[in-house]
């Protein structure tokens, strides 16, 4: 049963980060945004065949216009739900966003502005700081997500006092491949494990073993990309077998719980993580709720981390009042 959709409302950005291939407008240009009419109307249905949770996702999926109502109506229906973004909008719709998300998510990756306007490609640091003062001020509780890669890690240290000045949990986020060779190096690896036992930060402790041991394996897969999380377009499509990876698109139509029961979902669902190409995968969407039950030593590895998460965000909010 699936517990997590990746619901992406847009394939555009207004950044051009460089460690994202979103950051290639070209390629992404002339997309369309994901209909409201279609996100409204499949929301009871992936109720209905035991989602829980709906990170909308992009892209920026502030640039979809409808995006507090979106993220209303999934409240409504029951969901909980988490945003990402790197701040460049969100102080248009702070207001109208508030209470409808539970896990919002501000990137930033360096605590010096020019480091992170450099990779982010667009003038956003500020847009940032003052997005945290924003969400602070109509109370909510946002988490900074600092990606983790060869070329970061060197500034951890700063985004994590920064983070810590303003009260909030950092998240760290180890990149993973999928249009890009390189992976983490090893010595990088170690240090992110060590950091992430500091107050006031979240890190998945599989991710960093799963990339020790060389990533998914398909002839004993640990991916649940297809059984436990459904993968939405703009386009109003399931992918299979997810984003990243994919190469099925099963339309939707006006009912998603019949296009769930399609013969190609139970053949990708009996085939996951058992694809060539998912030989060494590590991609985090996926790997976070293919962790979230304890079928395995991985699995019963992320639950510590999970506890203090949920401490961090009863301290902040404490704290907060």
């Amino acid at each position: 049963m699936p517990i997590l959709c990746n619901y992406y409302l847009t394939y555009r950005c207004n950044a051009y980060c460089d460690f994202c291939h979103f950051g290639n407008h070209t390629q992404f240009k002339n997309a369309k945004h994901a209909r409201t009419q279609d996100v409204l109307r499949n929301l009871p249905h992936l109720k209905r065949i035991g989602v829980r949770f709906i990170d909308f996702t992009g892209g920026e999926p502030l640039l979809h216009p409808d995006i507090a109502e979106i993220t209303k109506s999934a409240r409504k229906v029951g969901f909980r739900t988490s945003i990402t973004t790197n701040g460049l909008l969100y102080p248009k719709f702070a207001k109208a966003l508030r209470g409808s998300v539970d896990l919002l998510h501000f990137s930033l990756d360096s605590s010096i502005p020019e480091e992170h306007n450099a990779s982010r490609g667009v003038d956003c640091f500020s847009a940032v700081t003052e997005s945290v003062r924003i969400a602070r001020e109509l109370g909510e509780q946002p988490d900074i997500i600092f990606t983790v890669t060869n070329d970061t890690i060197d500034r951890m240290e700063g985004v994590y006092e920064l983070t810590r000045s303003w009260g909030l949990v950092l998240l760290l986020n180890p990149i993973f491949g999928y249009f890009r060779e390189e992976g983490l190096r090893s010595d990088i690896l170690n240090e992110v494990e060590q950091f992430a036992k500091r107050p006031m930060t979240y890190l998945n402790p599989s991710f960093i073993t799963l990339r020790r041991q060389g990533g998914n394996n398909p002839a004993k897969p640990l991916c649940k990309a297809v059984s436990r999380v459904v993968v939405i377009s703009p386009g109003n499509e399931i992918l299979l077998p997810c984003y990243h990876l994919g190469y099925e698109k099963i339309p939707i139509g006006e009912n998603l719980t019949s296009a769930r029961k399609s013969p190609r979902i139970a053949w990708h669902t009996e085939h996951e993580g058992r694809h060539i190409f998912c030989a060494g995968c590590t991609i985090n969407c996926y790997f976070e709720p293919s962790f979230a039950f304890p079928v395995n030593a991985l699995s019963v590895a992320t639950i510590p981390s999970k506890v203090k998460y949920g401490y961090n965000k009863f301290v902040q909010r404490f704290f907060s009042q």
